[in-house]
């Protein structure tokens, strides 16, 4: 049976699941979901990447083989974006390794550096590598709290003095998902000074670094001076570049642990295909104005979205990055819990949101709402809302 096996046996049903399920069952069945669930862009890749995949994929040599760290050109390119971006320098030879989307990359660094029994810190909520990844590489998990304030900072001295053995890595992730909490750069250095003076690495995820709003541009963890003596980050071009099924990520940073995740890389994959290699060498290297007008385009949804789904009855706070809404559940309606409340939805609504519970038992009381549907979508989900909320007895102008 498979929950005989020692990691399967540390995994829970994955909650998440049971509203996907429900989700495809209804499709199934003909019915319109709107879904808001995952966090899927829906939106094309640039046509100049699509371009140079075509036009590589067509080459005879281009179809063996490649490099697991990933071709010298991307690794330079990455570093490129570094520079240009966060005024970071980075060396692509031993600073920078390409990773199949920033999950895998990851679950490959944490099977790299930590053993049984090692305890790392992450945030509750969180997107589930951020723990499970180190969870099948047999750490235990620590919680710390998303919110980035003075109580955060708090709960990292309570863990070092209390937590035996000693933390040895916290993981990071702003702008959060599911949160869509965002820290600036002072945040990142206290925490790179605590993280020296407490012998810890650092693991920031990244992923969303270029979607943010209202021209508040997202810090990166590598600004801070000395940063790389012990931080790596993972970013990703799913988002940046809608391009979340080409499995593109990259880890930049402390070299030793570059090292380390290229070596265990190097045994696990031979590395993404060579064409989509190239073709992501072309959207960071390429004019950037998509990434500029997809910002804009997720703002847009934003507000839409904010501004309709609260005339229905449902008060979201609008969030400053990231493609999510963290919403709590309508007060009326608390008591139900996210999961019931977001079958609910699906069912009466024909909405898909997903249940924030699926992020940690600190997310009790929230849904994760993903803006991947155009406005006019956004605005028949607010109807449809509002209609179920009004069988519910929740008041829309009561909002």
């Amino acid at each position: 049976m498979e929950d005989e096996f020692y990691r399967i046996k540390r995994l829970p049903p994955y909650v998440i699941a049971e509203v996907n399920g429900m989700r495809a069952a209804a499709r199934a069945a003909g019915r319109d979901i709107i879904d808001l669930g995952m966090g899927n862009p829906d939106l094309p890749p640039p046509a100049h990447v699509i371009d140079k995949l075509c036009e590589v994929a067509h080459k005879p040599d281009a179809h063996g083989y490649s490099a697991s760290a990933g071709i010298p050109g991307i690794r330079k390119a990455q570093a490129n974006y570094y520079g240009r971006r966060f005024g970071v320098e980075v060396d692509p030879a031993t600073e920078v390794v390409m990773t199949m989307g920033s999950k895998e990359g990851l679950a490959s660094l944490a099977t790299a550096i930590t053993a049984p029994g090692d305890v790392v810190l992450a945030p509750n909520p969180s997107y589930p590598i951020h723990t499970f990844g180190f969870i099948i590489a047999g750490a235990t998990i620590r919680s710390v709290p998303t919110t980035p304030d003075e109580n955060y900072f708090r709960s990292l001295e309570r863990a070092m003095a209390f937590t035996v053995p000693r933390p040895s890595i916290l993981v990071v992730n702003y702008p959060s998902n599911p949160t869509a909490e965002t820290v600036d750069l002072a945040f990142y250095e206290r925490l790179v000074a605590w993280a020296k003076a407490n012998k810890v690495w650092i693991i920031s995820d990244l992923a969303y670094s270029e979607l943010y709003y209202d021209g508040v541009p997202t810090a990166s963890i590598l600004q801070v001076p000395g940063a790389k003596d012990i931080a790596i980050e993972f970013t990703s071009l799913s988002k940046t570049f809608s391009m979340a099924g080409w499995r593109v990520g990259f880890a930049v940073g402390n070299a030793r642990l570059i090292a380390a995740m290229t070596r265990v890389k190097s045994y696990l994959d031979y590395g993404a295909f060579t064409p989509i290699q190239a073709a992501a060498c072309a959207a960071l290297n390429g004019p950037q104005d998509i990434v500029e007008k997809n910002r804009q385009l997720y703002q847009k949804r934003r507000d839409v979205m904010v501004e309709a789904f609260g005339r229905a009855g449902w008060d979201i706070p609008s969030p400053r990055a990231s493609m999510f809404a963290w919403a709590p559940l309508p007060p009326a309606l608390k008591d139900m819990g996210s999961l019931e409340f977001s079958k609910q939805l699906l069912t009466h609504a024909e909405v898909a949101v997903a249940p924030g519970v699926g992020y940690g038992e600190d997310g009790e009381g929230f849904v994760r709402i993903a803006m991947v549907e155009n406005e006019q979508r956004l605005r028949q989900a607010a109807r449809n809302i509002k209609r179920y909320l009004a069988s519910m007895g929740v008041n829309a102008t009561a909002a």
